[in-house]
């Protein structure tokens, strides 16, 4: 059977699953595969519940690789709507449990020894059970306690299928519907295929883990569990063992003496750390994933899904939170236009009157009910009027916050974390858009060009000789042109190099 019918096939069981759950009009809004969902259409039936909720159940009983989509597609409120997306961040990522006995299996397989040699005791019940891998708790040797993470079995070919499918879909929506392209369906399938690969292979979420932990080494309020590397692998791994109540158990917190407000406190000021210090954020910080340990200090787990920023993209990001508190909508526009995120030829103050209507009745809320993830999200689904490429970074930034601040009402419902972040952000903001920063950038981006200076000389000469053997046919009147000025042969690479120095010492003294 050729690719495109096993697609076709595959395709027509998932629109079934669709059907079941009343969201085939998802395939009908994307008009691929018409006669895939004339069939499918056989099986449908009503159901209840908003339709983001009914996608999130199909895509729940799809399995593993199209739970994955949803939580991928719950980042894209430009695409779906914020509604939409909110209902698809509810997906639950929990799968049954696979048999212990086939958990012990794979840590045997993966390291060469029997789990007898590798641990003094191994619970077979696993304690979380994902769509890519399970947890188990066990003890060393050495009488430590740790968290084994164990991948499913066959998880690798299943996901490399189901990617398959959803790269040819992508394509064929990129083809039939080209007002689509600005959206990048092929791309973002792309980026969910690299971030899928690199969560199949759990050394990439070890290093995570430790590249978090050293951006936070000496801090007594945010901490992330230890890696023991002797027992992690590319299926497998082992990290300590955390003992702490869930940050959303309001109750088991008061009971344990802690107060609420303090963790709310000590949480956004790592989420900050992590979004504008660092560049470097976990992305996937539900409640189930930060627990509050018994000295009041806080630590992470599962790091399987992680963002990342770039300083420019940070400053830009702190501008606009910072132009959004204090209601500067002009400025917010214009920081948009300045990313490069919207193109020039469209007009500031459109824009300008487009972040007013959508921040003016978000920020009119009392202070605690005020949403900035909100904010964005809507901001982000208006923009195509603006022809906005998304922007994937922002977006799973966007949701991250959407969680946090959901986890910050639970915790003090009187409080508003980005209030609370405000001076911190204030304050990033003054020092990396102050003057010494804007010298030093100028700086760094003077001593990164002149670095490239050899290799822009080489191929200068490269050029030169080109020309110089004839290899390189310019229109006769061109020649004749440049002959008369005198600029033949090796005078090219002699005059393109002087120009080169020129600017570099020109943006090093001016």
């Amino acid at each position: 059977m050729s690719r495109s019918l096993k697609h076709i096939a595959r395709l027509l069981g998932l629109a079934r699953i669709l059907a079941r759950h009343d969201v085939l009009f998802l395939l009908e809004r994307l008009e691929i595969a018409a006669p895939v969902v004339f069939l499918a259409r056989l099986f449908s039936r009503s159901a209840s519940g908003r339709p983001g909720q009914r996608l999130a159940a199909a895509l729940q009983q799809a399995g593993p690789s199209f739970i994955k989509l949803g939580q991928a597609l719950s980042t894209r409120s430009d695409l779906l709507g914020e509604q939409f997306s909110a209902d698809l961040s509810e997906l639950q990522d929990q799968l049954p449990p696979f048999p212990g006995a086939q958990a012990r299996a794979i840590i045997a397989d993966e390291f060469g020894k029997s789990i007898d040699e590798l641990f003094s005791r191994f619970d077979d019940t696993p304690v979380a059970a994902a769509s890519i891998a399970q947890v188990h708790f066990a003890i060393t040797h050495d009488g430590a306690e740790v968290a084994v993470k164990v991948l499913r079995p066959g998880i690798e070919d299943a996901f490399r299928r189901d990617i398959d499918l959803l790269m040819w879909a992508a394509s064929l929506v990129e083809a039939a519907k080209p007002e689509y392209r600005r959206l990048k369906p092929l791309e973002s399938m792309r980026t969910l295929a690299a971030t899928v690969e690199m969560e199949m292979d759990l050394r990439f979420e070890a290093a995570a883990a430790a590249e978090l932990a050293e951006n936070f080494e000496g801090d007594k309020d945010f901490s992330v569990p230890a890696i023991d590397w002797t027992l992690t692998g590319k299926r497998v791994l082992t990290t300590e063992r955390v003992h702490g109540i869930p940050i959303d158990d309001i109750e088991a917190l008061r009971a344990a003496g802690h107060d609420p407000k303090q963790i709310l406190e000590k949480s956004v000021t790592a989420f900050f750390f992590q979004v504008f210090r660092d560049g470097f954020f976990h992305a996937d910080m539900h409640p189930g994933n930060m627990f509050v340990c018994a000295d009041g200090s806080l630590k992470a787990v599962d790091f399987g899904i992680m963002g990342r920023l770039d300083v420019k993209t940070r400053r830009h990001l702190g501008e606009l939170l910072v132009a959004f508190l204090t209601r500067d909508f002009r400025r917010a526009a214009e920081v948009h236009f300045e990313a490069g995120w919207i193109p020039a030829g469209e007009s500031v103050d459109s824009f300008t009157q487009a972040c007013r209507s959508i921040a003016e009745p978000i920020l009119d809320l009392p202070q605690n009910e005020i949403s900035i993830a909100r904010l964005l999200g809507q901001l982000f689904a208006i923009t195509k009027t603006f022809n906005m490429e998304s922007q994937p970074q922002l977006l799973l930034l966007q949701k991250t916050m959407l969680t946090a601040e959901g986890t910050g009402r639970k915790l003090a419902p009187e409080a508003n974390m980005w209030f609370l972040a405000r001076p911190l952000i204030e304050d990033w903001v003054v020092k990396h858009l102050g003057p010494e920063a804007r010298i030093l950038e100028a700086v760094s981006d003077t001593l990164t060009m002149l670095r490239r200076l050899p290799q822009l000389f080489d191929n200068l000469e490269k050029g030169a000789a080109v020309l110089a053997e004839g290899r390189l046919r310019l229109h006769p009147e061109t020649v004749r042109a440049l002959r008369q000025k005198g600029l033949g042969g090796g005078n090219w690479a002699l005059l393109a190099a002087a120009a080169a120095l020129g600017a570099a010492l020109f943006a090093l003294f001016s």
